[in-house]
């Protein structure tokens, strides 16, 4: 009977890593690591230990034409909507543990932009497609792009590729290098 009194027991509460993902849609980079190490990392993990803040955006530029906010995006106009897709569809998931699934899939399929609708109906089938679309085509996607913009400028040290990752706030090239070649092991490492 020890299993069932197990999960009653009290645990230490530990504050989760925190890993953030800069990231752009359509870099080969980038989908290997959140398809191969992140989302696999976030699987096999209990929620109380990993707390990953994904910010599409990358290398995009932005710039204001007469008024108006345009993004250009390293890999054409295809990663500036995709961008814009994954940021709309966080949005309007809110929770986490929705959204992640469908960004694994868009990025780990053969078009990050064409493949919304299969995804949504395999892994949240609950979200509507037509208000991401909406989004995207609005002016909430302009804002949330301007948003991931600003929060890529703010690194500190600047982004100087990508996928750039964040590990408690912190970048450095050991990091980096330690979580593009075992994130499992190192967020093992740095929970306490």
């Amino acid at each position: 009977q020890v299993e069932s009194r197990c999960p009653s027991l009290p645990r230490p509460a530990a504050a989760p890593v925190e890993l953030s993902l800069y990231y752009e849609s359509l870099c080969p980079a980038c989908r290997e690591f959140l398809v191969a190490e992140l989302f696999s990392t976030w699987l096999l993990l209990p929620d109380e230990m990993l707390n990953i803040t994904l910010v599409p955006y990358g290398n995009a530029e932005e710039r204001n034409v007469s008024g108006k906010l345009d993004f250009r995006c390293q890999h054409g106009p295809e990663e500036c909507l995709g961008n814009m897709m994954e940021a709309c569809l966080m949005h309007e998931a809110k929770n986490f543990s929705t959204y992640f699934p469908v960004i694994f899939c868009l990025e780990s399929g053969s078009s990050v932009t064409k493949n919304l609708e299969a995804c949504l109906q395999v892994y949240a089938p609950e979200l509507d497609s037509g208000r991401i679309a909406a989004c995207v085509q609005g002016d909430t996607g302009v804002a949330l792009m301007h948003h991931n913009a600003q929060l890529t400028e703010a690194l500190d040290p600047p982004h100087q590729y990508v996928p750039w990752i964040t590990v408690n706030g912190k970048h450095t090239d050991e990091l980096q290098s330690q979580a593009e070649a075992s994130l499992l092991g190192l967020v093992c490492h740095l929970y306490q």
